[in-house]
């Protein structure tokens, strides 16, 4: 077979191709950029939330709403714990979350106690009163909890005492009870049981000292004697106490 011959006309031609597809090349648009990945997109989207979120616990932060602030610090923590937001809030995040912690205890505390208003002969009869924190076997029964009272009478004055459910105090011709405050040493104070079957109550005697106490301290242990025998300890938690519901205390 003959080789065909390259003529000056087809070397023309053969350039005159070459040519237009450069030209053609050159005319192509730039590449386009590629769209953000899912992945981008999600993690985009996420912390655009942890900004939100962080945007709302400020707010409540500023305002002293630890509940609320304390909430949002744990949902960004736990949903968000790799965000800047997250760790710029976080220790605002441990202060909202122990003060709403210290408001919950002092709600809970406040509640423990009942205060009662009654019209006597004379004027109010004023009282402030507590369960103990667990059931005492006293001897009747049935363990129960043990009441602790404080009492403005217009005519009997101020006083404090212990009630029981059941059995009784060993008491009658007076003793001392022991009285824990906190974590500190006892101490020794003097009670008397009286002759009366109204109730099962041992007074205090040094009413003013026991308030004292009640006020000052965030729980109160009281061991008394029983007739059962032996001695009981009741715990109350008083910090919840509010002195401004007895005023003439």
């Amino acid at each position: 077979m003959t080789a065909s011959k390259t003529t000056p006309r087809t070397a023309s031609l053969h350039l005159s191709a070459l040519a237009l597809a450069a030209t053609l090349a050159a005319c192509q648009p730039a590449d386009t950029p590629k769209a953000p990945s899912g992945t981008t997109t999600q993690v985009a989207a996420k912390e655009g939330q942890a900004q939100e979120l962080g945007t709302a616990f400020d707010g409540h932060y500023r305002q002293g709403k630890w509940d609320l602030a304390a909430a949002l610090g744990e949902e960004l923590v736990q949903l968000h714990p790799d965000s800047p937001v997250t760790a710029r809030i976080r220790p605002q995040y441990e202060e909202a979350k122990a003060k709403a912690l210290a408001a919950r205890e002092t709600l809970r505390t406040a509640a423990l106690w009942d205060y009662l208003t009654q019209p006597v002969k004379g004027g109010d009869q004023r009282s402030a009163a507590i369960y103990s924190k667990a059931a005492v076997d006293t001897g009747g029964g049935a363990e129960q909890p043990v009441r602790l009272i404080f009492r403005d009478h217009p005519d009997w004055g101020r006083s404090s005492y212990l009630v029981l459910e059941n059995g009784d105090f060993d008491c009658y011709g007076g003793c001392r009870v022991q009285v824990t405050l906190d974590d500190q040493a006892p101490r020794a104070m003097a009670a008397s049981r009286p002759k009366t079957d109204e109730a099962i109550a041992m007074f205090i005697e040094d009413e003013a000292a026991l308030w004292k106490h009640a006020r000052n301290a965030k729980t109160m242990a009281i061991e008394f004697p029983v007739r059962a025998g032996g001695k009981r300890t009741a715990v109350f938690e008083v910090g919840g106490l509010d002195p401004a519901k007895m005023p003439k205390w």
